[in-house]
């Protein structure tokens, strides 16, 4: 298990501990936590599950492909240069500690 933290917009956080493998967003989602609404189910068609990653964690992640590129700049929030689609980053242990923000909206 990897442990991934999310801090709400009001600066509540919570840490989770989500299987290897999975998305952030199956992880949040799974554990319902608030802030991530992963309409299309994390097929990267829809933007509602942006997360801004702490920059601290940023260059350790795979680039975003064309794809979340573009779904990014329809996101509901504003886009910064370390938002991300959390059904896009898989969980591996080298995220252990990973921090992400999230937006003040999703939708």
């Amino acid at each position: 298990m990897t442990t991934i933290t999310f801090i709400q917009p009001d600066g509540r956080s919570r840490s989770l501990a989500l299987a290897d493998g999975t998305s952030l967003m199956q992880g949040a989602t799974g554990a319902s936590l608030d802030g991530i609404v992963a309409e299309c189910g994390g097929n990267a068609m829809c933007a509602t599950c942006h997360v801004y990653v702490d920059e601290a964690w940023a260059g350790r992640l795979p680039p975003r492909s064309d794809d979340e590129d573009a779904l990014l700049d329809g996101a509901a929030a504003e886009r910064l240069p370390t938002s991300r689609l959390s059904c896009q980053i898989t969980v591996t242990p080298d995220l252990d500690g990973l921090v992400v923000r999230l937006p003040d909206r999703q939708i």
